[in-house]
C-alpha cells in the first residue's frame, strides 16, 4: 500500500471513530447558528454516527450559553426547540481470499482450495441533531420564566465536554 493511501486510511478511521466534539460545523458535525435579531439566535448542533442524542442536546445548550456570554448577555431562554435523528446504513464490501494447493503424483494432480470470506456486515448509523431558538437577556431580567444562567451552563457543560466557553467577541 502506498504511504499516502495508508495515511489517508488511518486519518479516516481516526475521524470516524470519534463522536462530534464542541466545534463549528465541519466534516464530522458540530454547531452552527443564525442571528435572528439583536438578542435572538437559532443554534443548531449536528452529531455524527458516534454522537449520542444527549450529547447533541447538551452541546446545543452549551453553544447557546457561549453565544449569550460572547454577546454581552447573562441569561437566555429557549423559545423553540426541535430534535431530529437521521438514519442511514452502510454495508461493508465482501472480500473472499482463496488459496489453492496442488500436488502431482505421476500423471495425476490433486488439489485443495481454502476460501475465507469477510465483510458484508450492515451497520445502522444514526446522526442526532438539536436546534434551539434562544432569546438572550441581561442580568435583572430574572423575572422571566425558564431563564438559563449562561455562565453556569458554560461552567458545568464546558467542564463535562472539555470546551472553552463564554469568550467575548
Amino acid at each position: 500500500m502506498k504511504p499516502i493511501k495508508a495515511v489517508f486510511l488511518v486519518a479516516c478511521i481516526f475521524i470516524a471513530g470519534c463522536s462530534t466534539p464542541y466545534q463549528a460545523e465541519g466534516f464530522s458535525g458540530g454547531f452552527d447558528e443564525v442571528q435572528l435579531s439583536p438578542n435572538m439566535w437559532r443554534v443548531s448542533f449536528h452529531g455524527n454516527g458516534y454522537t449520542g442524542k444527549e450529547k447533541a442536546t447538551n452541546l446545543a445548550l452549551l453553544r447557546s450559553a457561549d453565544l449569550t456570554l460572547s454577546n454581552g448577555f447573562t441569561h437566555f431562554t429557549i423559545v423553540d426547540s426541535s430534535k431530529d435523528v437521521s438514519y442511514s446504513t452502510y454495508t461493508q464490501p465482501t472480500t473472499t481470499n482463496s488459496t489453492f494447493t496442488a500436488n502431482t503424483y505421476g500423471n495425476s494432480t490433486y488439489g485443495s482450495v481454502n476460501s475465507m470470506s469477510y465483510g458484508g456486515q450492515t451497520m445502522n448509523i444514526s446522526k442526532p441533531s438539536t436546534s434551539n431558538t434562544i432569546v438572550m437577556f441581561e442580568r435583572g431580567a430574572e423575572s422571566q420564566t425558564m431563564l438559563y444562567d449562561a455562565e453556569f451552563i458554560c461552567s458545568s457543560l464546558g467542564a463535562k465536554y472539555e470546551a472553552q466557553c463564554g469568550q467575548k467577541q
